[in-house]
């Protein structure tokens, strides 16, 4: 067994899509970093680190017998010992992951450059028992579970706001009449008035999601702040995301 001291680790709980498990050089001061006093590396295939990475459903057996009571967090002056924590690594890419006694992946992590280049150190150095995911797993992204494709390139905050957009969206097509719909995809696109007003509640609502689906502008900015307004629990969305209220 091979473990890593000092892990630095910025948990991010409950999310079952990789992109939301921020990089290092997006990790922010009020961030809650804690400290891993060791934790045991664990070397997985490309398709369990996936599984990993991007979904909260049980993990191996097998691989929850080999990581069961490894690692530690340090707290204060004390060594508190975790049930189910680990980083994996499938050679190329590497997360940490904690189940909070639980056996699935509901906290997780990236590491600093620093300690990602100890990983690949010790990948070097030992030899391993790789770890498998005998699921044929395939990933289902909807609205409210994007696609990695509808987020690549964009900042953690323009992330987070994006998703905040797709929620007001599909609350639109849930409760939203035909009219509301229609005006929603006249203020995305005003030059297209006169055609919006021949497209049905569907087809409306189908074109304005297809074309903010691509990168983050300031109209996608300006088309959220608008459909958040006056709905509270957007708005709380808003501004921790954002740091202001919506004007």
């Amino acid at each position: 067994m091979v473990h890593i001291r000092d892990v630095w680790v910025n948990w991010f709980e409950g999310e079952e899509n990789g992109y939301n498990v921020c990089d290092f050089h997006e990790w922010r001061s009020d961030d809650r970093i804690e400290v891993l006093d060791q934790a045991i590396l664990v070397y997985v295939t490309p398709n369990l680190f996936h599984y990993i990475e991007n979904d909260l459903s049980d993990l191996p057996e097998e691989l929850l017998s080999e990581v069961h009571q490894q690692s530690y967090l340090r707290k204060n002056m004390s060594r508190i010992q975790l049930d189910y924590c680990f980083i994996a690594t499938d050679g190329e890419r590497i997360i940490a992951i904690d189940t909070m006694g639980y056996k699935t992946p509901i906290r997780k992590s990236r590491l600093t450059p620093r300690q990602e280049q100890m990983v690949y150190e010790q990948l070097k150095q030992n030899e391993w028992k790789q770890f498998d995911l005998t699921l044929d797993v395939q990933k289902d992204y909807h609205i409210l579970s994007p696609s990695p494709e509808d987020l690549w390139g964009l900042t953690r905050r323009e992330r987070q706001l994006k998703q905040l957009l797709y929620m007001a969206l599909d609350q639109l097509y849930s409760t939203g009449t035909d009219a509301e719909v229609r005006y929603w995809y006249t203020e995305w696109s005003p030059n297209d008035y006169v055609r919006i007003q021949m497209l049905n509640r569907d087809e409306a609502w189908e074109q304005l999601y297809s074309e903010i689906r691509q990168g983050w502008t300031e109209r996608h900015h300006q088309l959220c702040e608008a459909l958040v307004r006056g709905q509270a629990f957007f708005e709380k969305l808003w501004e921790l995301e954002h740091g202001t209220s919506v004007k």
